[in-house]
Order: C-alpha cells, then structure tokens, then sequence
C-alpha cells in the first residue's frame, strides 16, 4: 500500500535532523583510532560493480555473505601489487578477503543506537588478498578461426 506523502516527508525529516546532528568529539575519536584485530581470510566468489583505479579501491557483489551478512562490499582495499587495470566487470571470479574487525566500546554502541538509530557494534576494513576469474561456462560459441589464428601461433613460436 502507497504511503501518504506526509508520511514520508515526516520520516525523512526526523532522520535528516539525527543525520545532520554531528558526532561527540569523543566518538570521532574511538572511530578514528579503533584497533583490528588480526584479519580472518575468507574465500567467496562474485564480481566487480565499480572499479577505482586511482584510488586502488573496488566494490564487489559476491554471492554467499560475509560473516556480518553483507553481501555487497564497497571500498575493498586493492593492494598495489596487483594489476587494477586488469580487472573486469562482467566476470564471475573467487575473491580471497581479509577481514579485519575493530570492536567500539558499550558507549559508544548506545550512543550509535539511541541518537542515530545505527546498530552497530564494531568496524570492518576489507582488504583484498587474491583473486582468480572462474571458469564459468559462456553461452558464446567458440570460433573456428580464432583456434586456427591459435595453431598458427603456436606453429610460428615452434620455428
């Protein structure tokens, strides 16, 4: 059933005014000098949705959940050791991801929930470890010519 619109511009004003409301400077501060814990290795597989080559950042889809139940990762720290630019969207491939947690004090949770209405109770930062496009079968058909420009290759690489 459609809402009425003075529903919905009452609600998007109450959330506007917490929204608007900043952070305690001591909140600010847990936040930004939180400590992870050693990262847990975890293996799923998806795809890309954006690719940020200056900033060495990607945001993924992948199929089966991360353990906070995410299924959509965005910011996932690329090292810079790996290729960026290889990177394609479109391919299905099996991501290796460390997880790494920072736990928030029982104030700040509260203040999170009460003030902000945010339920959330530590941080996560996702780094990229591996990853390996997977072979997923295609529906497009394989070209007699391009096997044969492959044996022609192979034939010159021979000589």
């Amino acid at each position: 059933m459609p809402r009425a619109k003075s529903e919905v511009s009452d609600r998007g004003s109450k959330t506007k005014t917490s929204a608007e409301e900043p952070l305690p400077e001591w909140a600010e501060a847990e936040i930004k000098s939180v400590s992870f814990g050693d990262p847990e290795v975890i293996i799923r597989s998806g795809y890309f949705l954006d690719i940020y080559e200056n900033d060495y950042k990607v945001d993924i889809q992948i199929y089966e959940s991360l353990p906070d139940g995410r299924t959509i990762v965005e910011g996932l720290d690329v090292p810079k050791n790996m290729k960026i630019t290889d990177f394609l969207k479109g391919f299905v491939y099996e991501f290796k991801i460390k997880v790494f947690k920072g736990d928030l004090s029982q104030k700040l949770i509260e203040l999170l929930k009460t003030k902000y209405d945010l339920d959330m109770d530590a941080i996560y930062r996702f780094e990229l470890k591996e990853l390996q496009i997977m072979d997923v079968e295609s529906d497009l058909p394989t070209s007699s010519s391009t096997l044969a420009d492959e044996q022609g290759r192979e034939e010159e690489d021979v000589e």
